[in-house]
Order: structure tokens, then sequence, then C-alpha cells
């Protein structure tokens, strides 16, 4: 028989045509792949799953008994349809085949299997219709080991339409019989110091356990595996970093030039935070620093004085933002905190992938002739036909909508430039150990003085449905003080058919929140239209399939004061600023996630003028989407949000794999729960490499970094 090992491929292992599909379902191209898909759960023979329970309209696979057998003709075609009903003791649920009669000889009344398919309704009772299914040969199993097989726990595998848990099962089964030696990842001390499986025995007990008390230490062994690996990864990207010769940017006279216009004192955090990043770029490697802050602390100032810090010595540094309404916002305030004077010197640049041709090409060309000091843009930035004369300083606004391979394609432009990341989203300190771990972290807490503050309210319309025209009246309350509002969407167009119909910054599902929009920016446009309060109200729509100069005109205007109310999907989420905005009102708030609810609050309060967010939900008190939104209203400490956060959302998706597109290394760990695994593997981490740093002592963990580690998994991790 042959033997495998984990990196080989698929196709040599269960055959080219199952390789492939399991490519096409779940991602996988290696035998690690594969084993690293880990059943969700175990059941027993004797268990029945509750069929009360089951979801409409997503795919499942339960364990249950046969109970009934009925056939019948169809009345309007020829043929006949096999309805089996099957049963947990307490509820029933259909499976229907369509001219499939052999199936009665199998499928008989107290026959128990493994049923598998997407759940349906049919007069009001839950079905599966042409079903998957595996039956259990219970009179064999009678005959041979009855009492050891109706315990033998049974892996339930998250599974496809195409694909069945069971399917799976025995793919693996075949997978781990030819399964060759399986390198330790974890160093000898540790593994026994925690009482942990060697890595074989650990797959094997994951996978097809021989008593439900194997299961536990099995995935304890297997959670430490991916800790392990993933500080060494990130340790090691600082070590890569820090091995790299950078060009010693010191600071001089247009510093001291700025520092001297600056209209009002730096806050302490301003101060601290500016310190550390101007002795990062006077050093010997490459800074690599993140920067968290509230809404409105002053990230962009500090960004500013460590390009100008650059620009001392002919530098240029890149600014890449993820929206071109933010690119084009930091253009204008850059431009406008450099004053009259700098501003010409060091040229600030934007370049964006909607620019006109000849546009973007007179943007290119000061960006490779060096006269642009400081390059602001979007994606266009890491285009191949984007170069720099210099590049000493690369700055990524919103880190969480970026992947770590775009902030090093943007580094590749230059000979081993300082990167300075930016976040508005607070990270807890387990978050950043596992995601940030291969930057220094700042944080700025202390906040400007002069602010207004901001108070915000629950619209909670599943209680209180006239609360909503009162929403509308508030909006025209604040206008006819002189202040403007954002309203804020989770979609374009509601109506609209099509799956993407939100901006080019769509709000993440989150678990709880409505299947579907009921309010875009077109139905709340249109509303507003025939109001009468709104007759003599400018209103504007924003959204990201606007051409960009279109977008930009409405943005400029509303910062004008031309323009009194926008109403606008997530794309005015972060940068906009505009002191006389008062208020926003996010509709259908349970749709967005609650760092999301507080970067949007951020937009209004932001000058001498009070703010005010109503958060407008139907999601009825008590639900997990309703707490999301009491949440944001009782605080405005992002950094208790973010805690907040991480408990609400079960760390379901914390470190956003499921947004990124990308396959995520983490199957087992999280997060909050095992914080204190994540500090221990760290600490293990950091005294191997000091011991090991080429790891040629420990071909395990090397060849788990090669596996499991790759830029598409950091990337994932990257945009948390």
């Amino acid at each position: 028989m042959p033997t495998f090992r984990l990196e080989s491929r698929l196709d040599g292992a269960v055959g080219g045509k199952t390789a492939s599909a399991l490519e096409r379902a779940f991602g996988m191209r290696t035998v690690g792949d594969l084993l690293a898909h880990y059943p969700r759960r175990y059941a027993r023979r004797g268990e029945l799953t509750p069929i009360s329970s089951l979801p409409v309209g997503e795919p499942v696979t339960i364990v249950a008994e046969v109970k009934r057998v009925n056939e019948r003709r169809m009345q309007n075609r020829k043929g006949s349809i096999l309805e089996i009903v099957i049963s947990d003791g307490q509820g029933d649920l259909s499976l229907t085949f369509f001219n499939q009669t052999w199936r009665v000889k199998d499928l008989r009344p107290g026959r128990r299997g493994i049923f598998a398919g997407k759940v349906g309704e049919y007069r009001g009772a839950k079905q599966l219709a042409h079903p998957d299914y595996e039956l259990f040969d219970d009179e064999e199993t009678a005959r041979l080991t009855a009492e050891a097989n109706a315990n033998l726990p049974i892996p339930i595998y998250p599974a496809t339409s195409t694909i069945a848990s069971w399917q799976f099962t025995k793919i693996v089964e075949m997978v781990l019989d030819g399964l060759g030696p399986v390198p330790d990842p974890l160093p000898e001390p540790l593994r026994v110091r925690h009482g942990l499986l060697d890595a074989r025995t650990a797959l094997e007990r994951m996978h097809r356990p021989d008593f439900e008390d194997q299961i536990e230490q099995a995935r304890a062994t297997l959670r430490m595996h991916e800790a392990f690996v993933l500080q060494v990864a990130l340790l090691q990207q600082r070590a890569f970093v820090r091995a790299l010769a950078a060009t010693s940017r010191m600071p001089g006279a247009l510093l001291d030039r700025f520092d001297a216009e600056l209209p009002f004192a730096r806050t302490p955090d301003q101060i601290s935070v500016g310190d550390q990043i101007a002795r990062d770029l006077e050093g010997d490697w490459p800074m690599n620093r993140l920067v968290q802050g509230e809404v409105g602390s002053g990230k962009t100032l500090v960004a500013l004085r460590a390009m100008l810090q650059v620009a001392e010595s002919g530098g240029q540094s890149a600014l890449i933002a993820p929206t071109e309404v933010l690119a084009g916002q930091h253009v204008r305030s850059i431009a406008r905190m450099l004053g009259p004077e700098l501003a010409p010197e060091l040229m600030p640049t934007l370049l964006t992938g909607q620019m006109t041709a000849a546009e973007r090409r007179k943007a290119a060309l000061r960006t490779a002739s060096g006269q642009a000091r400081i390059v602001i843009g979007t994606h266009a930035l890491l285009s191949d036909t984007t170069t720099f004369a210099d590049l000493g300083l690369v700055v990524v606004d919103e880190q969480h909508r970026f992947g770590v391979e775009q902030r090093e394609a943007l580094r590749a432009k230059g000979s081993s430039p300082h990167a300075l990341v930016l976040t508005a989203t607070p990270i807890p300190r387990t978050v950043a150990m596992t995601v940030f771990g291969d930057l220094d972290v700042s944080t700025i807490r202390t906040m400007p003085e002069g602010r207004a503050g901001i108070e915000t309210f629950v619209a909670p319309l599943n209680e209180r449905p006239g609360w909503f025209a009162r929403v509308w009246e508030r909006i025209a309350e604040e206008v006819a003080q002189g202040r403007q509002a954002f309203v804020v969407c989770a979609a374009i167009d509601a109506d609209a058919a099509t799956k993407d119909d939100t901006a080019d910054e769509p709000v993440a599902p989150v678990e709880g929140g409505a299947p579907r929009s009921r309010w875009g920016v077109v139905q709340v446009a249109d509303v507003l239209s025939r109001l009468p309060a709104f007759d003599d109200i400018r209103v504007k729509i924003l959204h990201g399939r606007m051409p960009s100069d279109e977008k930009d005109a409405v943005m400029q205007a509303f910062a004008r004061g031309e323009v009194d109310v926008l109403v606008a999907t997530t794309v005015v989420e972060v940068g906009v600023d505009v002191p006389n905005a008062s208020t926003m009102a996010i509709l259908e708030a349970d749709r967005f996630g609650v760092s999301q609810l507080h970067q949007l609050r951020g937009r209004v309060g932001r000058g001498g003028v009070p703010g005010l967010c109503l958060l407008v939900t139907e999601a009825p008190a008590g639900s997990p989407a309703r707490q999301r939104v009491d949440a944001v209203a009782a605080t405005l400490d992002g950094f208790e949000l973010a805690e907040v956060d991480l408990g609400l959302r079960g760390e379901g998706d914390v470190l956003g794999d499921a947004q990124s597109g990308a396959r995520s290394s983490l199957r087992l760990l999280r997060v909050v729960k095992d914080a204190d695994l994540i500090a221990e593997a760290r600490v293990a981490a950091e005294q191997l490499l000091t011991e090991d740093p080429a790891l040629t002592r420990h071909p395990g963990i090397a060849e788990a970094l090669e596996r499991r580690v790759g830029m598409e998994e950091r990337a994932a991790l990257a945009k948390s």
C-alpha cells in the first residue's frame, strides 16, 4: 500500500475525481488539508438528533430511525413518490424520492442511519428531497461486536451537497490507512508538560476515536499545534524584517516647521506614540508598527509626522486606503494640515483605479520621479505600473481591510521601507497576539479636547414601530438648526435580486442579523422625497458603485455644507470628516457588527456640535442581533466594545477568514477561550527560535510552517 505524507498531493492519495471534488468543495489540495478538516461533532449509533431544531434551507447531517414508508402514484404525470418518515421519538422528518421504488427494500421501519440533505418545507412540514444516506448494518453489528460499536463515536464533518459527512469519513479512513509517519511540530518538553499526544495519534483519535474520552486529548494536542505553529510563524516574520537593513530616517526642519504651525497641542498619547515611531524610523531595521486608536484620536496626525520625517531625507511615503472616498479625504486633509508652504514641497498626490487615464499618468509620473513625496491611493498603488523613486514608508489605513500580502506587495516597491499600520478598530490583547504578533503595537487612548461627544439611542421598531417616523422628524429638526446628517443603509437597493447588492465595502454577514436588507439607499431616498418635512431639505445619495468623480463631488458638497442629508452605504464608515454633521441614523443596525457600528458612529460629534446616533432595528429584545446594538448604545469606549464583540460573536469570525476568501490555518484555536494557551505557545516559540533560529534541530515545526502558514493563510489572519 502506498504511504502518504501530509504534504502529498490529494490526487495521488484518493484519485483524481475525488481530489477534484474535495478541492471544489473545500479548497483542499494536500493530504494535510484533508486531515485538518476536523469533525464538527460526534454522534453515537443510538443517538437521535432533535429534528425540531433543524434549520430550513441549511444542509444537515443527522442520525435517525425509519418510522414508516409510503409509496404513491403521481397524479399529473407518470411515476411514483416514495415518502419515508424518520423520527427521533419527538419529531418527524419526511424524505422524498421520485421514481425510486427500489429503496423500499433498504429503508425499512426500524432501520437507523445517517441522513444528509438540505432541509426544505412542504405544506408546513420539514423534509429532505433525495437525501444521501448510509444505513447502519444493525443485524451484522448485533451478531459481531454490538456493544463496542454501539458506543463507537461517529464523526460528523462539515459537509456540502456534493460530499456528505459519511463519504468524507470513508475518504479520511482510506487516507489514514495509507498515512506514513507524521513529524511532530511541538518540542518534546512542551508536549510532555501538557500531556499531549504525538501528532500521528492525535490525528487518528480526532478522526476515528475508539471512545469519547480520546477526543478531547486529541483536540487539545491539535489546538496546541495551531497555536505554536502560528506563533513561530509570526515571530519568524518579525525576525525576518529585523534582519533587513533599512535607511535611517532622521527628523529635521520639515517636522519642526510642521509642529510650529500646528494650531493645537498634541495629546499625551499622540506625543508618546509619535516618539516611538520617530525612534523606529531612525533604527537599523524596518519599522513594523501597528497603531490602534479610537475614531478621531489623531492617528492620521501621527502618520503624517512620520511621513515628514521620511521626507526630510528625500524619501517617499505611500498611504493605502480601502476606498476611493477615504483616499480622497486623506489627500485633502493632509494637504490642509501641511498648509500652503509645506503642501507644494511635499506634493500629496492621489492615485486610484477610477481616475482618468490622463490623471493617472500624471500621478504615476510624479510618483516615479520622486516629485510626490506623499502618495495616497487605493489598490492602484499595488499595480505593476506604479513605481517609486525612494519608497521609505508604507502606511496601511484600516488594516482589517487588507491582507499581509497586500502590505508586503507595497513594501516590495521600495528597499526595505518602514511600515506603519493604522486601525480604528480596537484589538483585544488575545487578537493582537494571535493576528498581529509580528508587529509592535502602540495605542492612542486619549482623545483631543473640544469634542462635544455623542449620544446613542436604540430605536426598537419591534416594540415601538411608531418610532420610525420619529427618526425622520429628529433628523429634520437637526437640519433646521443648520446641521447635517447621515443615513446609513446596509444595501444600495434592497429590492435587487443579486446577492451582492451592497456597496464596494459590503456589510459583513453577522450571526442573528436579518437575512436580507429591507432598506437600501434607493428605498430611503425615495421615502425621504415624499416626506413633507423634507421638502426643503437637500438630500443626496452616496454608494460604492457610483463613478469616482460623482462620489467625490457628492462628498465634497456634503463637506461644504451644500447637502443636508447624505443617504449612504458603509462607504462613509471611515475617514469622512464633516464637523457640522451632528446626526447619524443607521437603519437595520442589527445587520452590522459591533465594531462597524462604532466606526460609523464616529462620523458625527467630531466638532463642537453634539453628536446623535440613532440605531434603528427590528431585532427582538434579547436576541443576539439586538444584544450587539444595545452594547454599542451602552458605551463609547471602543476598547470595551471590542471585548464585548468577542463575547457576543462567540469567536465565530474573529479572525475574519470567512470574509477573506482564503483558508485560515486555524481550525480549533479560539482566541478568547485559549488566551492562556496562546500566551504559553508564544513563550515557547520565542525560546525555540532563540535556541534554534533556523529550526535545523526541529524539522517537525519547519515542515508544519511550510505546510500550514503560507501567504494565503497569513492574509486570512490579517483580515480580522
